[in-house]
């Protein structure tokens, strides 16, 4: 059996340690990836060292079966060179989880070298694929306009492209990725007003990267809902014992689905064995959206050691039990929950504590705001002008720091999901991605149709690539 694989980011590293750790032998399999950071992807790749893992380490393992494999690899002594505080946990920059990665997909390969596998790695991009006459096997071309045949096709093709929403794409000042800041910021002069559009977490990696460099001039984080991410606690070890895969599964096998009231009542449960109050956490999300952001920094960076698990436990499950449960919802409650996207996703991804300490302290000296409700930024005078809720800003220089939705098709990736749908061995799934039509085709990332409307996490591409490895080596 030959496997190939398109893509060479964490997805494909997650998915050789699982097959890695099968009993599979002799099979072959091909990674082809055109760019030059092997292995670690768009978000891994080296840059400013205040570009930091969001994440504490115990989940940040891409190995699904061991949330201790990336700790184990950190180490005690760059565990406590990298120690931050606030969290109580080691953060590193993720040029140094890039390492990991790459470490991790190296010793995979190994291992399935010393099984008698065959493995290579083509540095070029799968541009088109095809049915061979026989139909038993996929032609994959690429860009050198060579032919490979394969069994099984893996795309782990990663995010997609950030969008221009305001059509800002040629406009001098304008910067439409801003990875790697350490080459994007490099040509932000000093002085310069930036505006940042939008205010996830490629915002603040934007922010916190200007701060780091000395940025002097103001910096504004523009977007239409002005919704900070919420920030991390201190992890206290807890195991959930209802809100897990294995509790969703039992709901399915006895009533047939799962609605999002049912996943309400698994969260209730977990709560109140804990002794806490359901209603009194749930009631205090919504408020957050018109809380002043930074009040709700203040007392959230207050919180990071409070005992309480509720946040915690809702964080950990919307990226590991989320995406098994997202499939099994009918479409009423997945609607329910796309209308509050924007909360879920500040909830269920948090920004780390010190970078929330340094937002907060641009924010108290008067140098970071937030302009929220944005209809409207349009290139003018040689900068920038932004329409939102407080009139209009004025800036230098805009970054565009928006993510694409999670299930939309990457740029460099087009020509190869075109011809897989006029080969019929895809569909686009009509809430966005890609469905297999073809059992020799696999989806693993963010790409996969009818996936959540929160960006894959490591824990998630770890769960994934666990399950089709276990397809793969069956």
């Amino acid at each position: 059996m030959h496997i190939a694989i398109t893509g060479a980011g964490a997805a494909a590293v997650g998915l050789l340690d699982a097959l890695a750790a099968g009993e599979a032998e002799g099979a072959e399999v091909t990674v082809f990836e055109p760019g030059a950071n092997l292995w670690r992807g768009r978000a891994y790749g080296p840059d400013l060292d205040s570009v930091l893992v969001n994440a504490p380490p115990a989940i940040m393992s891409i190995r699904g079966s061991d949330s201790g494999h990336y700790a184990a690899w950190l180490g005690p002594e760059r565990a406590a060179d990298h120690l931050d505080e606030l969290l109580g946990q080691p953060l590193v920059p993720r040029a140094l989880y890039g390492e990991y990665l790459a470490g991790t997909a190296e010793t995979a390969l190994a291992r399935l070298r010393a099984r008698g596998w065959r493995t290579r790695v083509v540095s070029s991009r799968v541009i088109a694929a095809s049915r061979t006459g026989g139909g038993s096997r996929v032609a994959l071309r690429t860009a050198d306009g060579r032919e490979h045949l394969s069994d099984q096709v893996v795309l782990c093709v990663g995010v997609g492209t950030p969008p221009d929403h305001y059509g800002l794409g040629g406009a001098p000042g304008y910067v439409g990725d801003p990875y790697p800041l350490a080459d994007t910021l490099a040509g932000v002069p000093g002085e310069a007003a930036v505006a940042v559009i939008g205010s996830g977490l490629t915002a603040v990696d934007v922010v916190v990267s200007l701060a780091a460099r000395g940025h002097a001039g103001r910096i504004a984080l523009v977007s239409r809902s002005g919704l900070l991410p919420a920030v991390w606690q201190r992890p206290l070890g807890h195991q959930r014992r209802h809100l897990t895969i294995e509790g969703v599964e039992a709901l399915r096998r006895e009533r047939g689905t799962v609605t999002l009231d049912d996943l309400a009542g698994l969260l209730r449960a977990e709560l109140e064995e804990a002794g806490e109050d359901y209603a009194a956490f749930t009631g205090e999300l919504p408020p957050a959206q018109s809380e002043p952001p930074a009040e709700r920094l203040r007392r959230q960076l207050a919180a990071v050691g409070d005992p309480a698990i509720a946040r915690r436990v809702l964080q950990e499950a919307a990226h590991v039990v989320g995406p098994f449960a997202w499939r099994l919802l009918p479409g009423p409650d997945r609607e329910r929950l796309r209308r509050h996207a924007r909360l879920a996703t500040a909830v269920a991804s948090p920004m780390v504590p010190v970078n929330a300490a340094v937002l907060l302290r641009l924010f108290e000296s008067g140098q970071l705001s937030v302009l929220a409700g944005v209809s409207k930024i349009e290139a003018a005078d040689g900068g920038f002008r932004v329409r939102g809720d407080g009139g209009d800003l004025r800036v230098d220089v805009a970054v565009n720091a928006v993510n694409a939705s999670p299930q939309a098709v990457p740029g460099a990736a087009e020509p190869l999901v075109t011809t897989l749908i006029e080969e019929g061995l895809a569909a686009l799934h009509p809430s966005g991605g890609l469905v297999p039509a073809d059992p020799s085709l696999h989806v693993l990332g963010d790409l996969a149709g009818g996936g959540s409307f929160i960006t894959s996490s490591i824990p998630g591409l770890a769960a994934q690539a666990a399950r089709l490895a276990g397809v793969l080596n069956g």
